[in-house]
């Protein structure tokens, strides 16, 4: 897997949480991000961005454009010095909060992304991984298509 580019952006407060849902935006968009799949992941990100603030007192989102083979994506890692998780299972079953949530921040997140991945030890903080990734393929060929169409129409107009 080549990382394209990276970079990393502070998450201390709810108007960071706002930053990394536009930065998320952003970064899939440059992928060329189908808009249902940029929805899902700038979704995520709200829910993780807003975990590292109000559980895990803030911290850090890094993020990262990759490529494997035909797939281009955003990998995001959300993570934080906070208290960590106790029980991961119970953490990761819906309903569930430690809070005043409604309790689907990470499973939620996990429905929303292509990969998810959860490291966190009681004291030693959180970290989650999520990546949402497009192929490359088919937007060559969406792009391709479109422009044949919109020659064929404006073929057709003469």
């Amino acid at each position: 897997m080549k990382v394209r580019s990276n970079g990393t952006q502070p998450i201390q407060s709810k108007d960071d949480v706002v930053r990394a849902r536009q930065h998320a935006k952003m970064l899939a968009e440059s992928c060329d991000m189908r808009l249902i799949d940029l929805t899902k992941l700038v979704t995520a990100v709200s829910e993780l961005a807003r975990n590292t603030v109000v559980y895990g007192r803030g911290g850090d989102m890094d993020w990262q454009i990759v490529e494997d083979g035909i797939r281009t994506g955003v990998r995001l890692t959300f993570r934080d010095e906070g208290p960590g998780i106790a029980n991961i299972k119970m953490a990761m079953t819906d309903g569930w909060t430690s809070g005043n949530g409604m309790g689907l921040g990470l499973t939620g997140a996990k429905r929303l992304v292509d990969d998810f991945a959860l490291d966190t030890k009681p004291g030693a903080g959180t970290r989650v991984t999520i990546c949402k990734w497009t192929l490359r393929s088919l937007i060559s060929s969406e792009r391709n298509c479109k422009a044949l169409t919109h020659e064929v129409t404006a073929a057709e107009k003469r």
